[in-house]
């Protein structure tokens, strides 16, 4: 089988960009191994026309390469993280779907960037709350803040209007460690550790587990990760949930599994409705 797989453009990978390329490698690399052969663009460079496969593995993020990518699904290609699947991370979709698949967060609200806000009801005395820019993850500082008044909250709000952001998510700040996780769907391929190490604590991994797969199954992701706070009862909490994120601790091993993920559904893909349209 002929594949395409494409980068993730620098500008949705701040700090990141060493490791979101390495992962990609790594699954290239696995792909190869198995005999196939891969054809690798960036998301900048994306176009129609090239798209001569319909087996894709894509680290898209922005949408103008996300609305190629969902023309030539509804061609029939297959599209690993699933254009759907890429979308329903935006923040503000990760806020509407989560809770109705039983996933606790934090108390959200999604806000118009344009609307005048007078009170963040769960914002606590002092207040404090999170704002992270509603679509995709951080790009600039300010994508993901802890605002302390209302009046640095509405500040953030014109900042996201002044760059052409409309929405935003504003999150009650739960106090704990944060825990990272990392997740290949349908596989054994579970891996989490807590981003500071001295502020360990027991809590109910099996449980974690069971949040990320809900996750995953209703926001329909294969290949993921996210945060989760730890409360002081051992309740947990995701604040965040990634398609393809760069699995830094452990991409070698978890390279392996998301190439068989990829691998299997392409085997089980009915490509023939795509390459007819594409004879057209």
């Amino acid at each position: 089988m002929h594949f395409i797989a494409i980068a993730r453009g620098s500008r949705y990978s701040p700090n990141h960009v060493g490791n979101d390329s390495k992962i990609l490698a790594l699954t290239i690399d696995q792909i190869r191994a198995k005999g196939h052969s891969v054809s690798v663009y960036d998301e900048d460079q994306l176009r129609p026309d090239l798209i001569k496969t319909p087996y894709i593995f894509s680290m898209i993020r922005g949408s103008r390469s996300l609305k190629i990518l969902q023309e030539v699904e509804k061609q029939g290609a297959l599209v690993v993280n699933s254009t759907s699947g890429v979308y329903n991370c935006y923040r503000e979709n990760l806020a509407r779907l989560l809770p109705k698949a039983g996933v606790n967060i934090p108390t959200t609200l999604v806000l118009d960037t344009q609307k005048k806000i007078e009170n963040i009801p769960f914002a606590g005395k002092p207040f404090k709350v999170w704002i992270k820019r509603g679509d995709v993850h951080a790009i600039h500082r300010e994508d993901v803040t802890l605002v302390y008044s209302i009046e640095e909250l509405t500040e953030v709000l014109h900042e996201y209007h002044r760059r052409g952001i409309g929405a935003a998510v504003v999150q009650e700040h739960i106090t704990g460690p944060v825990v990272k996780f990392y997740a290949v769907k349908n596989t054994p391929f579970f891996h989490f550790y807590f981003h500071d190490r001295t502020t360990a604590l027991p809590f109910d991994t099996a449980m974690l587990m069971d949040m990320a797969q809900r996750s995953a199954e209703v926001l329909d992701v294969d290949i993921y990760g996210g945060d989760a706070v730890i409360g002081p009862e051992g309740d947990i909490r995701i604040i965040d949930l990634n398609d393809w994120p760069s699995f830094a601790p452990v991409r070698d091993e978890a390279s392996k599994w998301i190439a068989k993920v990829i691998l299997e559904k392409a085997e089980h893909h009915p490509a023939e409705v795509f390459i007819s349209t594409l004879s057209l």
